[in-house]
């Protein structure tokens, strides 16, 4: 085992300040290990650490541009700066260098959903999904795309799967009131926004779904 597979070893038991030695005597070791530098900038993310590890990144991608990791690591500093479009921009570059694994597909789609453009988040986190299927957040941010792009019968099969692999999950029961809502069951929809309620008691717009589907039943039985 290198320094560098040992440095991985150390940040993944929490000995960060362990793995910061082992990287850095790599990296004087051999000043062109853009590896090391990757992990460097890992480390350095991961304890918050954001300009530091950024100018990792960019001398891993100096000493070789082909290292999709390094576009992916940056474009998680960049994602969690809320700096969506560049990361967009990054993780496109991650993928183009041979990086095509579920969470930068999920982390593109995410990059999408945050700056409104629900349409080109849809195949992103659709393919996140296919590539790592209970991966519940990405099921419901995939979910919530669909809705936002008025595909309701689509999303709410999605919602019944987060609910299903995560039975806490109270906006996805939420979400499933809308959408219950939108078919006009009001019973279902009304059940969906109590069982919301009852994991998160605080959940205020699933209060006020309560509210309307007992208006509407209320009103039906009037109808009667």
């Amino acid at each position: 085992m290198d320094k560098n597979e040992q440095a991985v070893k150390e940040m993944q038991e929490g000995n960060i300040e362990e793995a910061a030695k082992l990287l850095n005597d790599a990296i004087e070791e051999n000043p062109k290990d853009a590896i090391a530098y990757i992990n460097f900038g890992n480390l350095l993310s991961a304890v918050g650490e954001d300009d530091r590890s950024i100018a990792f990144y960019d001398k891993a991608i100096e000493l070789n541009k082909n290292l999709a990791t390094a576009y992916y690591g940056k474009g998680n500093v960049r994602f969690n700066q809320d700096q969506f479009k560049e990361a967009v921009e990054l993780y496109q570059l991650a993928m183009s260098h041979g990086l095509h694994e579920g969470d930068v597909y999920y982390m593109l789609g995410m990059s999408f959903y945050q700056l409104g453009d629900f349409v080109r988040a849809l195949p992103s986190l659709s393919r996140a999904v296919e590539l790592n299927e209970s991966d519940s957040d990405a099921r419901f941010h995939y979910g919530m795309c669909l809705a936002q792009t008025e595909q309701i019968n689509e999303a709410i099969p999605q919602f019944e799967k987060v609910v299903k692999q995560d039975p806490e999950h109270a906006d996805s029961y939420f979400n499933l009131g809308v959408g219950y809502a939108y078919n006009e069951d009001a019973e279902k929809a009304l059940e969906m926004f109590e069982k919301a309620l009852e994991i998160q008691p605080d959940h205020a717009l699933a209060a006020n779904g309560v509210k309307q589907m007992n208006v509407a039943m209320n009103n039906e039985d009037e109808r009667k």
